[in-house]
């Protein structure tokens, strides 16, 4: 029988016999895990990712970012391997531009969620935003909207009506990738999670929290989690014992679980931090950094 530990700062059990040559595959969340406040990756950062694929082991990206705005880091580290965003509901080659997975949000609940979000004592309060194309649909630009377009480096298309982007100008339905409600203020959005997540169950939808601020819906099949199974098992032919994930927050959880390894943030919720099997230092200390000095060098 294997020998098991407990990390100081870890709720999850390790085989203690775990070994870096075990790993094949490090999956890395982009924002408060490898790009913290300078929306940038940082050297030491880069320079130990290009370490460990010098020792063989792959390295992919899974964000909840646009493909378009996750590219250039995917970029930054050199990875050759496919590029997990939305939330896992898109995987897509840069090398081919092809896209591997794409698994949507029916329009008829996309506009079910439109019509929670419109309802009067919400209107005002949040930011709703439709994911069509690998572009951002909104009602019309908001303070909170321009900021997340200058993070992410895309163009919002303002709309009106969000309803007139769920459908092609010949009548045929639109599936959006993903909706995204965002609020500065946090209650509002733990309220919206809460409420929602009593109204449809989770083979219906994925919902989840990225930041504190944003409220994500995606299909039911579609989390980081699946998304690394499925690069891991049907593109690379591994197991989840060759996997080590890091991420900071809610929308990581499915992937730290199917990991062999998985490495939160400290900069993350403590309940993320508990199901992880060790927990790194901030962003802002270049946590990923001590992840990779710990468990693959």
């Amino acid at each position: 029988m294997q020998e098991i530990s407990v990390d100081r700062k870890n709720k999850r059990i390790m085989p203690e016999n775990k070994a870096a040559e075990d790993i094949k595959l490090l999956v890395l969340d982009i924002d408060g895990t490898i790009a913290g406040e300078s929306n940038q990756i940082r050297e030491p950062v880069k320079q130990a990712i290009k370490a460990v694929q010098a020792k063989g082991v792959k390295v992919a990206i899974a964000t909840g970012r646009m493909y378009r705005s996750a590219l250039r880091f995917h970029q930054d580290i050199g990875s050759q391997l496919p590029l997990i965003v939305y939330q896992g509901a898109w995987i897509q080659d840069p090398a081919t531009q092809k896209v591997l997975r794409h698994l949507p949000v029916s329009k008829k609940l996309a506009l079910q969620l439109l019509g929670y979000f419109e309802r009067p004592e919400l209107r005002s309060l949040l930011s709703v935003h439709f994911y069509i194309n690998d572009r951002l649909y909104v009602r019309q630009i908001t303070p909170e909207t321009e900021i997340y377009a200058q993070r992410s480096g895309i163009e919002p298309i303002p709309v009106g009506d969000l309803r007139l982007a769920l459908s092609t100008d010949d009548g045929q339905d639109i599936h959006p990738t993903k909706v995204l409600a965002l609020s500065d203020d946090i209650d509002t959005i733990e309220l919206l999670l809460g409420s929602l997540r009593q109204e449809y169950t989770p083979a219906e939808l994925y919902l989840t929290k990225s930041v504190a601020t944003f409220f994500e819906a995606t299909n039911p099949l579609a989390n980081k989690g699946t998304a690394v199974r499925y690069l891991a098992e049907e593109i690379l032919g591994l197991q989840a014992s060759n996997v080590m994930a890091v991420g900071d927050n809610y929308n990581d959880v499915e992937m730290l679980e199917y990991a062999g390894i998985g490495v939160a943030m400290d900069n993350g919720p403590s309940d993320v931090q508990a199901i992880a099997h060790w927990v790194a230092p901030s962003v802002e200390d270049d946590g990923v950094v001590a992840a990779i000095e710990k468990f693959l060098i």
